[in-house]
Order: C-alpha cells, then sequence, then structure tokens
C-alpha cells in the first residue's frame, strides 16, 4: 500500500511550529546543560543556526531539484557543488588553518570510485533522480568520517605530542610516530557506521529501506537497496579515515600554529637518521620511551 506524502507528513502550519518547538528545545537544552567546548554558548548558536541554514536549503534545493534532474549537464554540477561544500565544511571542522583544503582527498577519494563503480556496473542509471541521492549518501558518510577522525587524531597528536617526540627520538619514521599515536583515536570514527550496520533492522529503519516502503515497493528490495547502501557507506568511511589519517601522519593537515610547533604537524629534526620500525615493536618502543622520559 502506498502512502502519499500529504498522509505521511504534511505540510502545514502544524508542521511548522512542530519544527520551531523542537528546533527551540534543542538550543535550550543546549544552553541549560552548558553543551559547548568552552564557558560561551556557541554550540547552542550553531544549533540555531544550523536547523535555520537547513530549512534555507532545502527550500532553494526543493526549488531546483525539478530541473536538476531532468538536465544532463546540470547533473554533474550539482554533484559538484555538493562535493565543494562537504570539503569546505569537513575541512573547516578539522582544522582553522590554510591546511583544511587536503579534506578534499578523503572525502574524494572514498566517495567518487564507489560512484564510479555503481555508474560503471550499470547499478546505477545516469538520471538525477538516481544519482543524486545516491551521491549525497556517500558524500555526506565520507565527510562524517574525515571529520570525525581528523578532528579525533589531531587532539590525540596534540594531547601527546611527547609520545611522537620519544617515537622520533628512537629512530622511528616521523610518519609512523604520529600515525601510531592518532590511529587508535581515528579509527574511532568507524563506530557509528558499524553500529548503524549492526543494528539495522533491529534497532535503526534507515530513511532508504522506510522510503522505498513508503513508496509501494517490495520489502525485499527494499532490504536489497538499504544494504548496499549501507555496506557501500562501510567502504567509503573506510577509506576516508585511512586516507584523513595518512594526512595526520605525514603533518599534511595540521590544527594551527601552536599545535604545529608542539609536535603535530611540525617539521621534523632530520639532523638524526629514521628508519622503518616495524608495527609489532612501535607500541612498545613508544611505551618504553615515554616510561624513560618520564623516570626521574
Amino acid at each position: 500500500m502506498r502512502l502519499g506524502s500529504a498522509q505521511l507528513l504534511p505540510v502545514s502550519a502544524t508542521l511548522a511550529w512542530v519544527l520551531a518547538v523542537l528546533l527551540v528545545a534543542a538550543v535550550l537544552t543546549a544552553v541549560l546543560f552548558q553543551l559547548s567546548p568552552d564557558d560561551t554558548n556557541s554550540r547552542a548558536w550553531q544549533i540555531l543556526s544550523a536547523g535555520l541554514r537547513g530549512a534555507v536549503q532545502l527550500a532553494v534545493v526543493s526549488a531546483v531539484i525539478g530541473w536538476v534532474v531532468r538536465s544532463v549537464f546540470a547533473l554533474p554540477v550539482f554533484v559538484l557543488v555538493m562535493y565543494g561544500v562537504a570539503v569546505r565544511t569537513a575541512g573547516r571542522r578539522i582544522t582553522a588553518d590554510r591546511t583544511w583544503w587536503w579534506a578534499a582527498l578523503p572525502i574524494g577519494g572514498a566517495a567518487g570510485p564507489v560512484l564510479l563503480l555503481l555508474v560503471g556496473t550499470g547499478l546505477l542509471p545516469v538520471q538525477g533522480i538516481a544519482v543524486i541521492p545516491v551521491a549525497g549518501i556517500l558524500i555526506g558518510g565520507a565527510l562524517t568520517a574525515t571529520v570525525l577522525a581528523g578532528r579525533q587524531g589531531l587532539a590525540e597528536l596534540r594531547s601527546r605530542h611527547g609520545e611522537v617526540e620519544a617515537a622520533m627520538a628512537l629512530g622511528m619514521l616521523d610518519r609512523d610516530a604520529r600515525l601510531e599515536i592518532a590511529r587508535p583515536a581515528a579509527s574511532e570514527a568507524l563506530v557509528p557506521g558499524l553500529d548503524q550496520t549492526r543494528t539495522v533492522g533491529l534497532v535503526t529503519l534507515p530513511g532508504a529501506f522506510v522510503g522505498m516502503l513508503l513508496g509501494g515497493a517490495d520489502p525485499v528490495a527494499a532490504g536489497a537497496v538499504q544494504l548496499f547502501v549501507l555496506v557501500a557507506l562501510l567502504a567509503v568511511q573506510a577509506v576516508a579515515v585511512s586516507l584523513t589519517l595518512e594526512l595526520l601522519a605525514r603533518g599534511l593537515i595540521t590544527g594551527s600554529d601552536q599545535a604545529r610547533s608542539s609536535g603535530a604537524g611540525a617539521k621534523p629534526d632530520t639532523s638524526a637518521p629514521r628508519k622503518w620500525v616495524p608495527g609489532p615493536l612501535r607500541s612498545r618502543r613508544v611505551r618504553e620511551a615515554v616510561r624513560s622520559h618520564s623516570s626521574p
């Protein structure tokens, strides 16, 4: 049975005021519980601006999407705009310095090949109504993974820069030293996607599945499409996290001038020779160096 959009969620004055109430509730919650990284109400203002910005953007997209899906020339432009906005958003979330543009590599390097694979194999027809939502899902997944891996990896490099220096003092390659410290924290970016895939159908019913069911699709077909989306997102996020971690390890994405001077992205001392250290020995050597460095 097909459920019309008017029955599912009618666009009316009631919908408008319910949305306003929910947005105000989110803002007030952030203020009352001080959900900000500092003493200001920055997160509350971010919630408010995100809600208002989302409303404006969806209004604009709704107005032009009908033209985009019918135009062969507008389709790639629209996808590139999506990609550019994702790069800017992810890069600025990770760092405030000029290295933010490196976010283009993990987002494009993760979502692009999967999208090309789908189009090349014929699973995804070159039509706006099919390409735009799939591209949005893949780019959005890469954006989330890149931001989480970048922020958590940089934070770890800042707080544990002494361990990075200790590992480098042992003769480890600069990249290997940073990689050893940042990897555990950056890999946490995979957890949301893993949890969503593990609990699908039991706890969560994602949008693609529900949307197809409401549109009258067969439940088996809807389940197959949703499984494809989740597995594709796992691949996209794994690649995005790996590339982001590599950028952090090579010092191409840095947090700030202070972070660079403290070891995260700093130019290494090349006076001493560097060598590759096998993986199993890295953690042990880092721990030994830290213990010897901190002992009286």
